[in-house]
């Protein structure tokens, strides 16, 4: 008994914190807790599942819908504070450990929604919801616990749970494959620059970081090029090069081509098969119940009515940037690999604006001021430093969050900034603590601990993280994420914080983007870091002239992806024998480039085979029609209005997903969002059109 009270006191996954707000302890966390502390968590799951499957009292809301939403606390605190860890610090030995522990949580999954008593308690709490009273978040968590059931398997017979069971299994372990093969290529390709010649056209920010890769990885006196973004977009925009630009294209359009076709092959079938076998016609139809859009017809309505206004637009771009490279070279030639370059050089001949020339102004450390003082200015938020919490890297910094009026604790905020070998690419919010009710220590509703991890710019030894315009809106969108995290008000787990329909999720972190357009925010924040003079109105005016620049070709970008997802998530796999063949076609209407051999989009599109953007990645331009249209809200009372703030706030961060989204969005907005809004915003119709 002393020793497991030893293992448990030494183990941080297992032992209460001893850390302000209940934080983390990182510093103690070794790879050798995680084991232990799954086994234990799984133990306590199972017994709880076993006390509730037999147990023999009259289901009551609180003995057995609250006791599901709290029946695995312990083990998903390990699971969450662990596959954040996959994402950031991540070896072959972690990789090894999610494909071993992902099967058992899989497994407890199943355990707990095919159980027949236990969604016998659940079903006549549904049935009496009306006698018992049930109303509010009580209400909307017994609709989800019992949706849960129903979409999962509850209903179907013995043998076709046994089925569903096996294809839960066998995904929980696809996922993180398809995610490592891509994590792994990206890592393995080295693009060696020898000479200065080759850097001809290259910022001396880039230049700086490359050498210093370089220096990092062995090649000294050379330049180190990867296909990681802060390293991948400079080479691609600015390389005089051409070859370079090639060789880094085609290196990308290949990341895991040959080891995740039969992968995605796999993964679109499973779910196809677990779609059929719960009654859905296709895996789309059956993610899409729970979604605002509702059904696959409205999905590809939506996509297919904005392709048919921004297609002629993306050719007209694509047109443009083509003659400049004409008027310039005398050729026609054109790739897909010249036109970031060629795009820029059209950028800064039309609108007289390089965006090199932001990046002065946007050291890292003004522009996370700047997003604080937007969470003040709007939300009356203060972020306060500390050095009292642990993390879990060198490079993680961390604030307490307060109301600043009341200085009330809102939660913990953690940002990790920088690329690292052992962290996956891209950006993304997550939290370490959810807001809501934990039934552990005396039952209580805890305040969220939410973090953000981004890719951006390193400082080099000569300058600081200056970051791009790209980069300042990449955080700027995150923190909209976070935001909604921490500002949320919630009863329960479930339904807090970011737990809402995915194509409502990207509303409050797009709609931060916006601000980074504006002149009367850009200059709160926006000061040149060596003379801390404020970006010139000259600057802005140009980043608000350029915001249309090539909106067309941006926005078929987004839709290219939209309709490639819906494609595998509607399609019966069983007709698709080729990956890029199937690719190219669902993806001809929306590509303005002919199909280079040897490269493709789905074998390293990890938002919908290894994250949980299937059959939802339509979402980003679903928010953007609502972010659009609520931003003109905010410019029709002022940017920073404290009332449209406090009911943005009060109707859309502080909900969560207890209410339906559009109930939500039209008491924000007193009305349906104008899917206008979008197409003024891109310059893709006139700004007075409306309804």
């Amino acid at each position: 008994m002393s020793r497991m009270t030893q293992n448990i006191s030494s183990n941080p996954l297992l032992a209460p914190s001893t850390h302000p707000f209940g934080a983390f302890s990182f510093n103690a966390l070794e790879q050798d807790h995680y084991g232990p502390a799954f086994e234990a968590g799984i133990k306590a799951t199972l017994q709880n599942l076993f006390a509730l499957k037999h147990a023999s009292t009259q289901p009551t809301f609180e003995n057995t819908i609250l006791a599901i939403e709290t029946l695995s606390e312990s083990l998903d605190h390990v699971a969450k504070i662990f596959f954040n860890m996959l994402g950031t610090c991540s070896d072959e030995r972690m990789q090894a450990m999610a494909k071993e522990f992902s099967p058992k949580l899989a497994d407890i999954s199943s355990d707990l929604l095919l159980d027949d008593a236990i969604f016998a308690r659940v079903k006549s709490i549904w049935d009496r919801r009306a006698d018992l009273k049930l109303s509010g978040e009580d209400l909307k968590l017994t609709e989800k616990k019992y949706k849960a059931f129903t979409r999962n398997g509850a209903l179907l017979s013995k043998e076709k749970k046994e089925e569903l069971r096996k294809i839960d299994q066998e995904l929980s372990k696809l996922g993180p494959e398809f995610g490592d093969n891509v994590l792994k290529a990206t890592n393995t390709f080295k693009l060696v620059l020898e000479s200065e010649s080759d850097l001809d056209g290259l910022p001396a920010s880039a230049i700086q970081a490359y050498a210093e890769a370089a220096k990092e990885a062995g090649f000294e006196g050379k330049w180190l090029v990867t296909l990681h973004g802060p390293s991948f977009i400079p080479l691609m925009t600015y390389a005089s090069k051409r070859r370079h630009r090639e060789t880094l294209w085609r290196a990308y359009g290949a990341r895991a081509i040959d080891e995740n076709q039969e992968l995605t092959k796999r993964i679109v079938t499973l779910r196809h098969n677990r779609a059929q076998l719960l009654g859905y016609e296709t895996h789309a139809h059956f993610t899409l119940e729970e979604r605002m859009a509702r059904n696959p017809k409205t999905v590809m309505t939506f996509l297919e009515d904005l392709l048919e206004k921004v297609v002629p637009a993306a050719r007209r771009d694509l047109s443009d940037v083509k003659a400049h490279k004409k008027a310039v070279t005398g050729s026609d030639e054109f790739a897909p690999w010249d036109y970031a370059y060629w795009s820029e050089k059209l950028k800064v001949a039309q609108h007289d604006f390089n965006e090199e020339e932001l990046r002065p102004y946007f050291k890292l450390e003004n522009v996370i001021d700047g997003v604080f003082e937007h969470a003040r200015r709007l939300y009356g938020l203060s972020f306060k430093a500390r050095t009292d919490i642990p993390t879990y890297h060198q490079d993680v910094r961390t604030y307490e969050v307060v109301e600043e009026k009341t200085g009330r604790h809102i939660g913990l905020f953690y940002a990790d900034f920088f690329p690292r070998v052992s962290k996956r690419g891209g950006a993304w919010m997550t939290t370490f603590r959810d807001q809501g009710y934990v039934a552990e220590g005396g039952g209580q509703v805890l305040r969220p601990h939410v973090a953000i991890v981004c890719n951006f710019t390193k400082p080099t030894s000569t300058a600081p993280s200056l970051l791009t315009l790209d980069e300042v809106k990449t955080l700027f969108h995150e923190f909209g994420h976070a935001l909604h995290g921490l500002l949320s008000e919630c009863k329960y787990i479930s339904l807090a914080g970011t737990h809402v329909y995915w194509d409502f999720v990207e509303l409050p972190s797009q709609i931060m983007e916006n601000w980074v357009g504006e002149r009367e925010a850009l200059s709160l924040f926006a000061k040149h870091y060596q003379t801390g003079a404020v970006i010139p109105e000259s600057i802005t005016a140009k980043i608000k002239d350029s915001a249309q620049f090539q909106a067309g070709y941006f926005a078929l970008r987004q839709l290219n992806f939209g309709l490639l997802d819906m494609s595998w998530h509607t399609a019966n796999p069983s007709t698709v024998t080729d990956v890029i063949a199937f690719e190219r076609a669902a993806t001809a209407k929306s590509s303005l480039f002919s199909p280079v051999d040897g490269t493709g989009q789905s074998t390293a599109f990890t938002h919908i085979f290894a994250g949980g953007y299937s059959a939802g990645y339509y979402s980003y331009k679903w928010a953007e029609v609502l972010d659009a249209d609520a931003f003109e809200f905010f410019k029709e009372k002022g940017l920073f209005d404290p009332e449209v703030a406090r009911q943005f706030r009060e109707c859309v961060l502080s909900r969560g997903g207890t209410e339906a989204p559009m109930e939500l969005y039209k008491r924000f907005r007193g009305r349906e969002p104008d899917p206008n809004a979008l197409l003024r915003r891109d310059g893709l119709i006139d700004s007075t059109h409306s309804h």
